[in-house]
């Protein structure tokens, strides 16, 4: 059964609106989680979503339908920052896009990855295998945005060299 878009809408503001004073992307898994319990056991938002779907699958519906697009839409919003943060200008050419990690491979073979900082072995080895695939790509830079996962100096070091030890030109982080 599909839920009507007045309905879905409705609830998506409503969820982004609490996830934007949260500061969604700089709060732990267990915050998350006691957060999609709650979702899922409000009348406005899981008493609805139930009267479309099997009770049993709205937490993942807004896990999976309605939070991932956000965690998305607020990374794109950051690409120029994430540009200005390797000393670049946005990009007239793009070769190719990715998501999971999001990225781009410029018209020169250059590849940048960016994500949260949680993720960081994620990101530097998608810059790395990305700028492998071809002759013409390279690994250059990773961008993490500062979730607290990564904001101690010792844990930066380690970040760095492992970006070093990977090949990868330009390491930064977006706080």
């Amino acid at each position: 059964m599909m839920i009507p878009e007045a309905i879905r809408d409705g609830i998506r503001d409503k969820i982004w609106a609490v996830a934007d004073e949260l500061g969604w992307s700089t709060i732990g898994d267990s915050e998350r989680s006691r957060y999609y319990e709650l979702w899922t056991r409000d009348q406005t938002i899981g008493g609805q979503l139930a009267h479309f779907m099997d009770p049993r699958k709205v937490r993942v519906y807004i896990k999976d339908s309605l939070l991932k697009p956000y965690e998305r839409a607020r990374l794109l919003e950051t690409e120029g920052q994430i540009w200005r943060s390797l000393g670049l200008s946005p990009p007239t050419s793009v070769s190719e896009s990715y998501i999971k990690p999001h990225g781009r491979r410029l018209g020169d073979g250059r590849v940048i990855c960016w994500g949260k900082s949680r993720d960081w072995k994620l990101v530097l080895m998608a810059v790395f295998e990305r700028g492998r695939t071809s002759h013409e790509a390279s690994p250059f830079g990773a961008v993490l945005l500062e979730t607290g996962q990564t904001s101690v100096a010792r844990k930066r070091a380690l970040v760095k060299d492992a970006a070093a030890r990977l090949g990868i030109q330009q390491m930064a982080w977006l706080e």
